[in-house]
């Protein structure tokens, strides 16, 4: 075959991407074999594929093919997230832009233009895993909205809730204003902002006298339903039992006390608005205050505004604030930060508000989670262990997981309603039964389907993926099939830091609660890619690249080499394009070897050189060390380290030693053994480079010789670990040092390599004369000698103990030597001069800088030094 004189990525990728589709290589159904499996950490379904997606599925790509080299039964699953918030998002912005506002449409009709959105844009992102290379198992292709993914949903809704763990509650949540929805703890994003604390008066009902509150949000006062003060504070003991009147609405409230109440803080009188603090909330029930909710779900105000209903929060605080000053109930403002919570999908301020929501009770579902990662003898391996502190803070403060989202995408609550009060509902998987359920719970036979009134809200996005390992295998609705059996748990789970609790511990919890058992074994966290600037990548600051381009640019191969040479287990990579330029450069390095490989001459009648054969030999114990090196680090997910060993192997040993060493001679042909070898040793290279760069690896593999599917690299089998013969490395090593010093003799005394040279040795290490045909060839000498004594008027150096020669005559020509160090010393002589002259300028050493005076004493030493030699060779050419 004509082998392409350049690898071209743009033409290899596609072609090989679509020859490993065709023969099913990917697929995987349950067999005798052990079971590898990876589910993906689905991504939201509006999503396209950015680098934090191109460092995770890399990282789980070179995990599955590695699985597959080593004979398991390799299963990715891969799939998509609904997520609620994000796509409901999306779809509402196109209606509006067709003039469509959500709230004129049907539950159906809005699903059926939220299922259109999805089919026309969404899965986006898995066609562009294909481009990076990801092996995933698209047969099983999973979305979290699929019939059956929601029916296994539906049924552990159920199911926790007849087990008492799922509660409908009047709760104060975190409402996302944007979104107009719930969001869980979880879901919020506290941010350190600057904002001003205003000194507002209160008038005391029947008196001239006014008490001094601070507050952050001026706006809430018209929620205000008592002013708090502490028992214990002596300032205030003339107020007690007293009233206050509310600026503005004037609305009269009680003044109530409180230990609750920080002395320290502001004036050290709290306002208590109930419906908008959580903490204003538990005053509220212990004083039994009343609550008004002042704020529309837009965070627009309401009808308790007064004169600015209707007016969005932040627009009110501007204009109330006016409004304070001119009725002379600002006192003062100073500066004042304070942590705000936001959104994490939208990024809108969160208002605590008041509402029925769905919970799950999560303290006891928890421990068996707590015990698997943090136990004794613990079933799930984190990777770095560093997180398990965060682990440990989260599940071990852990609050009841508000499950309930005013959102229609999603799987709807299967609560349904027959009557007016709170407990006129039941649960059930379906509407029919729903049903039944009513007649029984109100005895009750004439009641109907028509009857019946289904929860509005949707579940949260987390309790669909929080099943992902067990779903995908339809391991709720059949807890015993074949599947699930087979590949459950999973192997590894490859996610962000940032998703811990939302999903990994999520997943333990329902792992542990519907199949008794851990959901995988380990769990490596990636870092963050970052910038070289350090700061984390955001289409906001221009500092992302685009994925696709990339690997248009440099290929797939160089994408994910690049990424992952900088990507040390857990810690963020600070990503520079230029690595992925070094990956580019990589392939093309060994693309370049295979082809001086393949365009030797074989011929079989020639005997092995002992150089080759040695150099093989040193080569296959390099590897296997090398290959033990790689396990280790795979062992302990440090795959970045483990792609350097490969790299240096290939880049260094390979390229850079080994096929300097078997080289024919020029225009001579290359023994039959020594190329088979040298094929064999490249072949064991591709195998353990194909988890990292397949294209590259298998285009070169087909190339080797004819290959049937079933012999494919994809599906080759993964080097098997030998004998090490730990001398060869040791006596190679020496070996290169004294290959390094002939060539750094020649480069100095100007050599050239095509001119043979005398070589002796003072040999006090007793160095094995194993590679002496090596450093004879690498070096071009006409022999290698062993002598007792200095050889005068020698060229020398060092590799340890030991003393090497190179005889001057026939070597070098002398008189040019000796007018080129002469040359050298007089201008070196010169130079030493001009500097000793500006040091004895007092005034200078007095004024200049003295990292100035350093440079020019430093420049002295090593004038003086660099004479001293030139003088010493000088005389040692007579």
């Amino acid at each position: 075959m004509q082998i392409p004189s350049k690898y071209d990525a743009s033409q290899v990728e596609s072609k090989w991407y679509d020859y490993w589709m065709k023969h099913n290589y990917f697929h995987s159904t349950p067999d005798e074999r052990e079971p590898y499996t990876i589910v993906i950490p689905p991504p939201n379904v509006t999503g396209v594929l950015h680098m934090g997606h191109m460092l995770n599925n890399t990282i789980q790509d070179v995990l599955i093919r590695r699985a597959r080299l080593l004979g398991k039964n390799a299963c990715w699953v891969p799939g998509t997230d609904h997520a609620s918030i994000a796509t409901e998002a999306k779809v509402v912005a196109k209606l509006k832009e067709q003039g469509i506002d959500k709230n004129d449409l049907s539950r159906d009709e809005f699903l059926k233009h939220a299922w259109d959105w999805t089919h026309e844009y969404g899965g986006v992102i898995l066609e562009q895993l294909k481009k990076l290379g990801c092996s995933c198992d698209w047969d099983r292709t999973k979305f979290t909205m699929d019939d059956d993914m929601s029916e296994a949903v539906i049924k552990v809704f159920v199911d926790l809730y007849e087990k008492g763990l799922i509660y409908r509650g009047y709760r104060m949540v975190n409402w996302d204003p944007e979104a107009k929805t719930t969001l869980s703890d979880e879901e919020v994003i506290y941010e350190e902002k600057q904002g001003n604390l205003y000194y507002l008066n209160y008038k005391i009902e029947g008196s001239n006298d006014a008490l001094t509150i601070a507050t952050t949000r001026p706006e809430t006062i018209f929620g205000d339903t008592a002013i708090c003060i502490n028992p214990n504070d002596e300032r205030f003991t003339h107020l007690r039992g007293k009233k206050a009147i509310v600026p503005i609405c004037n609305r009269v409230i009680p003044i109530i006390e409180d230990e609750y109440v920080d002395i320290e803080f502001g004036t050290g009188c709290l306002k208590v608005t109930p419906a908008h603090d959580e903490n204003d909330k538990v005053l509220g029930d212990k004083h039994n205050l009343e609550v008004i909710d002042i704020f529309n779900e837009d965070a627009s105000l309401n009808s308790f505004g007064l004169h600015y209903q209707g007016k969005d929060r932040f627009e009110v605080r501007k204009d109330i604030i006016e409004e304070l000053k001119s009725e002379g109930v600002l006192i003062k403002t100073e500066t004042h930060t304070n942590n705000v919570g936001t959104s994490e999908r939208t990024k809108a301020v969160i208002e605590p508000r008041l509402s029925d929501q769905w919970f799950l009770k999560m303290e006891t579902l928890a421990k068996p989670a707590i015990e698997a990662v943090l136990g004794e003898n613990p079933d799930i391996n984190l990777f770095p262990k560093k997180f398990e502190n965060t682990y440990r803070h989260w599940m071990e403060n852990i609050r009841d997981w508000n499950i309930s989202r005013q959102l229609m995408w999603g799987q709807q609550i299967p609560a349904y309603y027959y009557g007016d009060g709170k407990e006129d509902f039941v649960v059930a998987e379906s509407i029919d039964l729903a049903l039944e359920k009513a007649k029984q719970k109100t005895n009750n036979q004439e009641l109907t389907v028509d009857n019946l009134t289904q929860d509005k809200d949707a579940l949260d996005t987390w309790f669909s993926s929080w099943l992902w390992p067990i779903s995908v295998f339809d391991g709720i609705r059949n807890p015993d099939n074949e599947d699930i059996n087979y590949y459950y748990p999973t192997n590894d789970l490859v996610t962000g830091p940032d998703i811990l609790f939302f999903w990994v511990a999520r997943m333990i919890i329902s792992g542990y609660e519907y199949k008794g058992k851990k959901p995988f074994e380990n769990v490596y966290l990636t870092g963050l890619v970052r910038d070289k600037q350090r700061r984390k990548m955001s289409k906001s600051l221009g500092n992302s690249p685009d994925a696709l381009k990339l690997i248009e640019a440099y290929g797939a191969d160089g994408v994910r080499v690049g990424l992952l040479l900088s990507s040390a287990a857990g810690n963020d990579l600070m990503f520079d394009e230029a690595l992925c330029q070094q990956g580019k450069g990589f392939g093309n390095k060994i693309w370049n070897a295979f082809r001086l490989i393949q365009g030797w001459e074989i011929d079989e009648n020639i005997p092995q050189p002992e150089t080759a054969k040695i150099g093989l030999e040193w080569y296959e114990a390099k590897f296997q060390k090398t290959l033990i090196e790689i396990e280790d680090h795979f062992s302990k997910y440090r795959l970045s380290d483990a792609l350097m060993s490969i790299y240096k192997l290939i880049m260094d040993d390979f390229s850079s030693w080994l096929l300097e060493i078997i080289k024919p001679a020029y225009q001579k042909p290359i023994d039959a053994k020594t190329y088979k070898s040298v094929i064999e040793a490249l072949e064991n290279n591709l195998k353990i480079l194909h988890p990292f760069m397949p294209f590259l690896t298998e285009e070169i593999w087909q190339y080797i010789s004819e290959r049937t599917p079933g012999e494919a690299l994809i599906v080759a089998k993964w080097p098997e670990n030998k004998a090490i013969n730990e001398n060869l490395i040791t006596e190679f090593e020496f070996a290169a040092e004294v290959v390094s010093g002939i060539r750094n003799v020649r480069k100095q005394k100007n050599i050239a390599f095509k001119d043979a040279i005398g070589f002796s040795v003072i040999n006090n290490e007793n160095t094995s004369p194993n590679f002496n045909t090596v450093i004879a060839k690498l070096g071009n000498l006409e022999s290698i000698k062993e002598t007792s004594e200095a050889i005068d008027g020698a060229l020398t150096f060092r590799v340890k103990s030991n003393e090497y020669f190179i005889p001057m005559v026939g070597a070098i020509d002398v008189e040019a030597e000796i007018k080129k160090l002469t040359e050298e010393l007089n201008y070196t002589e010169g130079f030493l001069k001009s500097v000793q002259k500006k040091l004895s300028n007092e005034r200078f050493v007095a004024g200049a800088p003295e990292q100035v005076v350093a440079s020019e004493k430093k420049k002295e030493a090593d004038a003086l030094a660099k004479i001293e030699t030139l003088k010493a060779s000088l005389a040692s050419l007579g």
